[in-house]
């Protein structure tokens, strides 16, 4: 039985995605079978792994709101043994459109647990908003990863988050669990990158990841080619980071 894990963080620009694509990538390498959900209309984990969205009959929006069977919409990516389900600019209008199906909130969890027992992880990349995407990602999750940059305002906006997840944990999922704080784009020479890190540490405690991505251009480089970090460039400091953490996140199960 696999575990579930979103990556939410209603603030953009914090490496979400870029975790979300690296992190399932650096599973798969490390002999998990492992299936990235893209649950963020803007598709970025999709192309960022290769997918020529455009030429796709069935992505999540599919699955959620026309309720194919979610197998049609896996695709394998260039990684051995990572899938993905693709996501599509259609998902903007689906928050619309499912707020007339019945157990709105639940729906992403259904359509998970026809694929659970083929994987060992899934992960879900969240879409920059608290709505109902991401209530659903949350609700169909063991845990939720938290991705924070280490930049000003850094912890702005998080409160929000922790509330609905504390909101989701009291309705609808009580099992679900903060997996963990991650720091992101981390520069050792900048007193700025220290400081977040040891405020993030000071409130949040052991749920902060000991391992820290640090500010890489080949991180942001990798996407425009289609490919993980981990294919991109094996050697580079981001390629590393996230072996590390999914090293990390293997050795808490």
């Amino acid at each position: 039985m696999s575990k579930i894990i979103s990556l939410a963080n209603q603030k953009g620009g914090v490496g979400k995605t870029t975790t979300s694509i690296n992190l399932a990538a650096a599973l798969a390498q490390q002999g998990q079978r492992v299936l990235l959900i893209d649950a963020d209309p803007q598709a970025n984990a999709s192309s960022g792994l290769g997918i020529d969205i455009e030429q796709l009959n069935h992505t999540i929006y599919e699955c959620l709101i026309n309720g194919i069977d979610p197998h049609m919409a896996v695709r394998s990516t260039s990684v051995k043994r990572l899938d993905i389900i693709p996501s599509h600019i259609d998902l903007v209008g689906a928050e619309i459109e499912m707020l007339n199906i019945e157990h709105r909130e639940t729906v992403l969890k259904t359509i998970l647990s026809h694929l659970r027992s083929e994987y060992d992880y899934i992960l879900i990349d969240c879409s920059p908003s608290l709505g109902l995407l991401t209530v659903n990602a949350l609700t169909a999750s063991d845990s939720v990863i938290i991705p924070v940059q280490c930049e000003f305002f850094a912890l702005e906006g998080i409160a929000k988050l922790l509330n609905t997840i504390k909101i989701i944990k009291s309705q609808l999922n009580p099992s679900l669990q903060i997996e963990g704080f991650l720091l992101t784009m981390y520069d050792n020479r900048l007193r700025l990158s220290n400081q977040v890190l040891e405020e993030v540490k000071r409130h949040f405690g052991d749920l902060v990841f000991n391992t820290v991505i640090s500010r890489n251009v080949r991180l942001s480089e990798a996407p425009s080619h289609g490919l993980s970090i981990m294919e991109y460039d094996p050697s580079s400091k981001g390629a590393k980071n996230y072996a590390a953490l999914a090293k990390e996140l293997i050795k808490r199960q």
